[in-house]
């Protein structure tokens, strides 16, 4: 479980705190979503959860350990992160793409990198896409790519950031599919805008706003207070 107490974040050079005194829980095995208009703190909360920013005060934990003093390695195994930027290596085909963390970073050998990463694109439904580069897929397709890599060490956790941003409905639709079918693997922790998504994918989640945890609960509470607060 990520466990979430008094988390506070205050960016250098700003007086106000993006995120101040959050409390939630994230059980595995389920989708969560994370609502709120721009600027309420959404992805000020996923850097926090990733470690990509320190928080200013409280704490997070994963099965009761303070993330501050997990390694690197074992933290990126328990989280993987897709931004709303996929950040995939326009030099580098997608199945290197896929391969290059496992093996660079963990030791992984080629060909052990590369079984899996033939898995995870056909489980995705894009196992034909491995010889082609970043600039020759799609916008749904590189998000499925983008997810298949972060899934290449199996984490715990997977945390999205807006990730329908760049999609059309018909494609939201396919990725809301492909994430329901993914939730037995890993857990995701989804920060969204996009509320039909939200209730389609999700079972639970929390509504920021100005920074504040103003509810958590199930999809349908916290889609209410998101409505209510627009």
């Amino acid at each position: 479980m990520i466990r979430i107490r008094d988390l506070s974040y205050v960016y250098p050079n700003s007086e106000e705190p993006a995120i101040a005194g959050i409390n939630a829980d994230f059980p595995r095995d389920r989708v969560f979503a994370v609502l709120g208009e721009s600027g309420s703190g959404k992805t000020t909360l996923l850097n926090c959860i990733a470690r990509f920013l320190t928080p200013s005060s409280g704490t997070i934990t994963i099965d009761d350990q303070d993330i501050a003093d997990l390694p690197e390695p074992k933290l990126r195994r328990a989280l993987g992160v897709v931004f709303q930027k996929l950040y995939l290596f326009p030099h580098l085909t997608v199945h290197e793409n896929m391969i290059l963390a496992p093996v660079k970073a963990f030791g992984q050998t080629r060909n052990e990198a590369g079984r899996i990463a033939a898995e995870m694109l056909a489980r995705l439904g894009i196992g034909d896409l491995g010889d082609r580069y970043p600039s020759e897929i799609s916008g749904g397709q590189g998000q499925r790519v983008a997810i298949a890599r972060g899934l290449m060490l199996q984490p715990q956790y997977m945390l999205l950031d807006e990730p329908t941003s760049a999609l059309d409905a018909r494609t939201t639709g396919e990725f809301a599919r492909w994430l329901s079918e993914l939730q037995s693997d890993t857990s995701f922790i989804i920060v969204t805008h996009d509320l039909p998504f939200a209730a389609d994918v999700a079972s639970r989640g929390v509504f920021l706003k100005a920074g504040r945890l103003k509810a958590t609960g199930s999809v349908e509470t916290i889609i209410q207070e998101a409505t209510q607060n627009a």
